[in-house]
């Protein structure tokens, strides 16, 4: 058997959850105050996924970079083919907050998208 310590980021409380495993099953999770808690540790020994932020060059734009955020989480494991994909990105001035930047990134099926607008550079 095989223990897990977690603290659970759902909520402030931050309460520590103990996931114990038997062969990649989880057998019993503790520790939770709620049932939030105990899904996200339960995702999390099984198939952690995360929130990829990040910045992506602009042409044209007041700005030179874009904040960006994959609309939803990601498994762990694409995270860096995720990367790879924004790092060869480039937006183009005009652009609006939640305007979607890469589609299905890293074949995910998750959009990438633009957190904040960058308006067009009036001048050369």
């Amino acid at each position: 058997m095989e223990k897990r310590e977690l603290t659970c980021i759902c909520c402030p409380m931050g309460c520590s959850v103990t996931a114990t495993m038997d062969g990649g099953e989880i057998v019993e999770i503790i520790g939770h105050s709620c049932q939030r808690g105990k899904d996200y540790a339960a995702g999390e020994v099984t198939h952690p996924t995360r929130v990829v932020t990040s910045t992506v060059s602009v042409e044209g734009g007041r700005d030179p970079v874009i904040s960006v955020k994959t609309r939803e989480a990601i498994p762990k494991e694409k995270i860096f083919d995720c990367m790879r994909a924004i790092n060869a990105t480039t937006a183009y001035a005009p652009v609006e907050a939640g305007d979607i930047l890469l589609e299905n990134v890293a074949g995910t099926g998750v959009d990438v998208i633009a957190t904040k607008a960058v308006v067009k550079r009036l001048y050369t």
